[in-house]
């Protein structure tokens, strides 16, 4: 149940604490004074999406805090499911910045909204005003069938295979659609890959037949200047290795004498086996080179079969041909590829729709089974709230395809007159059947569903006197199983509340605010009397506070004319005896 209620800097409120009890808490207030403002509150604890707007003072965050206690409601795998830490005293709080960012904590941990709302939807059910016009929509009467019928499993089980079964069939769309267009580029695809597979390009080939190219362009030249080089290294005793060893011999005969000559001994050996080793390599490359105008032909037009494909695609190098050709590859694989994978998800889809006809039939059947349990409970209730002859008759007939929520139209028929044709609910029920129509159904919903906490906001819109008195005493019966905040204009509904908060407005330097507080005993024998009686509080009205017997203000007023019409007439008949 909701226990404590912070609301600082939000709207017309400054800064109250509301600390809430079992049983029925009754809120009262004029008209305007912020009662639809502590909801709001309420409803951005529960997820709903924050405004900044909403922000009284702009230079502080707006925060709303609620505890709850959760004790004996189960709620520990819908904690774990959202990795929150689960405590049977649950802190939710919101903090609103006024730059217009949002943050979330469950027991002072940042959560998103989603997990927020999935919670807020198992801690409280508001009824807020305009909701009692929901009861017209297909969506709001499935959805209270649905609670009654107490199949939430087999929904979600049904909600899972029911997306599974759109994105597949979305997916399989996609393909047939692109199947369609490859038709067109099947043909240009498959003739720019044989162009380039025919080609039979190799990584690195480019480089290397440039370098051969300009080699064999230049091979005479090439080989004339290695031949002059290995001439003059190691040709005749003039060569410059036959120089190099007699010099060598020469320092080394000064090694007795001259210690330094070892040094440039040892240098000018290594320096001559070096020349050595270069003076036949060159003369292996010049033996090696060779012209050949046919092989050179031949590098020349596989470099411009190269570079004729490097133009065409617009590309620089065999790397980027070579991508590109692993690109058409996998395209006209891709699309050779479309026709089994359009067939694998067919029977795919098949599956998934065999599967959700399945639970489809189990959701209907549980449906038309909760059906007429709904039926017997609301005509029962409406009995007691002054509609004998009211009849709800609930049709779950077949949509003729699936639906996000089962394969069923619901609809929710309605008369509250005896030989009258059952009509669709939003065009018969008028704003008082409404409401007391909406609290038989949240009565029955909320017993089904165990939530800890139900918050009425005005469902007695449009009743008064002893209708309003019938209200009062579902909402007291209701209290005793679940945890009830109604916010109410009547005093037969106030008078049966456990506890009693009163809103109000306060006017302070730093302008209007939205006030809060809990009454006494005493007061609130005073604040149902003016309820009662208007701002003149009578003794009468007062009397009827303090008892809990609870008549209207219309019939109060009718009580008094007609004691004044009864005692107006036994005046003038003793006075017709004494003449």
């Amino acid at each position: 149940m909701l226990k404590r209620l912070s609301v600082e800097n939000y709207a017309l409120i400054d800064k109250l604490d509301i600390a809430f009890a079992p049983g029925l808490n009754i809120i009262t207030g004029e008209t305007g004074a912020g009662k639809s403002i502590l909801l709001g509150a309420l409803g951005l604890i529960l997820g709903n999406r924050g405004d900044v707007a909403a922000i009284r003072d702009a230079q502080r965050n707006c925060v709303i805090e609620a505890e709850f206690d959760l004790s004996g409601y189960r709620l520990e795998g819908l904690f774990v499911s959202f990795d929150i830490d689960y405590d049977q005293q649950c802190m939710i709080r919101r903090v609103i910045t006024p730059a217009g960012k949002s943050r979330a904590y469950v027991n002072d941990l940042p959560v998103q909204l989603a997990a927020l709302r999935a919670i807020g939807e198992r801690l409280i059910d508001i009824h807020s005003q305009h909701q009692t016009l929901l009861l017209g929509e297909s969506r709001f009467q499935t959805a209270l069938l649905d609670s009654v019928a107490a199949h939430a499993q087999l929904l979600e089980q049904y909600g899972s295979v029911y997306d599974e079964l759109n994105r597949t069939q979305r997916e399989r769309d996609e393909l047939l659609r692109l199947a369609a267009e490859s038709g067109k580029d099947r043909e240009y695809i498959a003739y720019q890959l044989e162009e380039l597979q025919a080609a039979r390009l190799a990584e690195g080939e480019q480089e290397e037949l440039e370098s051969l190219l300009d080699e064999l362009s230049h091979a005479v030249e090439i080989k004339d200047n290695l031949l002059y080089a290995a001439q003059v290294l190691d040709g005749d005793e003039q060569g410059v290795l036959t120089r190099l060893k007699g010099i060598e011999q020469a320092i080394g005969r000064l090694q007795g004498v001259y210690p330094q000559a070892g040094q440039f001994y040892q240098r000018l050996h290594s320096a001559a086996l070096d020349l050595k080793d270069i003076a036949s390599e060159i003369t292996s490359e010049g033996d090696r080179i060779e012209a050949d105008p046919l092989r050179q032909e031949q590098t020349q037009e596989r470099l411009d079969l190269i570079y004729s494909l490097q133009q065409k695609h617009k590309v620089d190098s065999v790397a980027a041909l070579l991508a590109l050709q692993a690109g058409y590859e996998q395209r006209l694989s891709g699309l050779d590829s479309y026709g089994s994978q359009v067939e694998e998800l067919t029977l795919r889809i098949e599956t998934l729709l065999a599967r959700a006809g399945e639970l489809a039939a189990s959701i209907t059947a549980g449906r038309r089974a909760a059906g007429p349990k709904v039926e017997q409970h609301v005509t029962g209730l409406l009995v007691q709230l002054g509609m004998p002859s009211a009849q709800l008759r609930i049709e779950v007939a077949p949509a003729g395809e699936l639906r996000a929520d089962g394969a069923d139209l619901i609809r929710f028929l309605f008369t509250a007159n005896r030989n009258t044709s059952l009509q669709p609910i939003e065009k018969v029920a008028s704003g008082g059947e409404m409401s007391r129509l909406m609290l038989s159904l949240k009565a029955l919903v909320a017993a089904h569903a165990q939530l800890p906490t139900i918050i009425f906001d005005e469902i007695d819109t449009g009743v008064s006197g002893a209708i309003a008195d019938k209200m009062g005493e579902i909402i007291t019966n209701l209290s005793g199983s679940l945890q009830v905040v109604n916010i109410t204009h009547l005093p037969q509904v106030a008078s049966k509340g456990d506890h009693h908060f009163l809103v109000y407005k306060e006017e302070t330097p730093e302008g209007t605010l939205s006030r809060i507080r809990k009454l006494s005993s005493e007061a609130r024998v005073a604040e149902i009397a003016k309820m009662l009686s208007g701002s003149a509080v009578t003794a009468a009205a007062t009397e009827q506070a303090r008892d809990g017997k609870i008549v209207s203000r219309s019939e109060i007023i009718g009580q008094i004319s007609l004691f004044a019409v009864g005692s107006f007439f036994l005046f003038f008949s003793v006075h017709l005896f004494v003449i």
